[in-house]
């Protein structure tokens, strides 16, 4: 039976389209509209489509599978090999379907509509905070030009700053009150704003069991937890934990040949945002464990990597841990037990 394929190179405005029926031939071409695109999809006979993982790509890929068309999503990191001369759409949409003859590309699961607002609280909170960070070394940076040095803590930088905005004697330009005003409310209408999401993430996790079985886990928090259901969606489809390790790229970077076999540094592939707080997760374990007069098994064998390779690198072995935990406890549907050492 002969199948159809169709590569979309998406964009803003004005799609490119490129449809096959034969692997490596182009039969037809289209360039059409936002709206016209919509209506293609809806009214071509049920085809494989397949586009770049890339912006909007999964609101089209639910339009898509809607319309009855199988999709798969690939990583534009593996296509652009395929991309011959210059790069122009109708380049990419013949790049697309090059790559999609590859079956060692493994395509990215098209994210449901309960994924995408997960992540965009995550995104926006985010921001949020580095946004908050930025101005808190603003107005130190520029209070230190002043002569007056604020105690480490973010907490402690607004109400310092109202403190000397009250103070008659503190030799400030009146042309900057207002300025340094203004920055004070901004952070403490940041903080509020990151609050608010925490709030709600701490919502949906309560309403999601994946969600509460992940933290059980040892440095695994309500943002790791959350980011991680809403990232990944099925953890079914890592075929082992270290296949999710490889995935978030906490894996060592291999470099062999023959008999030879050489491992390096972390191959940093994946997502960083999620990677940090993972990495993050395996400091506060070790943290903690210093405390603890018996630590259990996991911990005793955190501390002892410590002890062998130092702080950091005992973290990032940690967070690669976590990980794998991570999918034992999701795959299995079961909480975390910590094992006595």
């Amino acid at each position: 039976m002969q199948s159809t394929t169709i590569a979309v190179d998406l964009a803003k405005s004005v799609f490119e389209i490129a449809i096959s029926h034969r692997p490596g031939v182009v039969a037809e071409r289209k360039r059409l509209s936002r709206r016209r695109f919509t209506s293609f999809l809806t009214s071509h006979d049920p085809a494989d489509v397949v586009m770049e993982a890339c912006g909007t790509a999964h609101f089209w890929g639910r339009k898509a599978q809607e319309a009855g068309h199988r999709v798969r999503l690939l990583p534009p990191g593996y296509v652009r090999p395929y991309v011959r001369g210059n790069k122009t759409d109708r380049a990419d949409t013949k790049g697309i379907l090059e790559a999609d003859r590859n079956d060692g590309i493994v395509p990215v699961p098209v994210k449901s509509v309960e994924q995408q607002p997960l992540t965009a609280l995550h995104r926006m909170r985010s921001t949020w905070v580095s946004t908050r960070t930025s101005r808190i070394n603003t107005l130190r940076g520029v209070l230190r030009e002043l002569g007056f040095l604020i105690p480490l803590g973010a907490n402690r930088v607004v109400p310092e700053v109202w403190l000397l905005l009250g103070d008659a004697d503190f030799e400030v330009p009146d042309i900057m009150r207002p300025v340094l005003a203004e920055a004070a409310r901004e952070i403490t209408s940041l903080d509020q704003r990151i609050k608010a999401v925490e709030k709600q993430l701490q919502g949906i996790a309560e309403s999601s069991p994946d969600i509460q079985r992940l933290l059980t886990i040892p440095g695994i928090g309500l943002l790791t937890a959350t980011a991680l259901v809403a990232t990944l969606g099925n953890v079914n489809r890592f075929r082992s934990a270290r296949h999710l390790s490889s995935f978030l790229g906490l894996t060592p970077r291999e470099k062999s040949s023959g008999y030879t076999r050489l491992l390096g540094r972390i191959t940093k592939r994946g997502d960083p945002y999620l990677r940090t707080l993972l990495i993050h997760g395996g400091r506060s374990v070790l943290h903690h464990a210093k405390r603890l007069e018996k630590p259990d098994r996991l911990r005793a064998w955190a501390l002892e990597r410590e002890r062998m390779i130092g702080h950091n690198k005992a973290a990032i072995a940690l967070a690669n841990k976590l990980t794998r935990i991570v999918w034992a406890v999701w795959k299995n549907e079961t909480e975390y037990q910590p094992v006595p050492r």
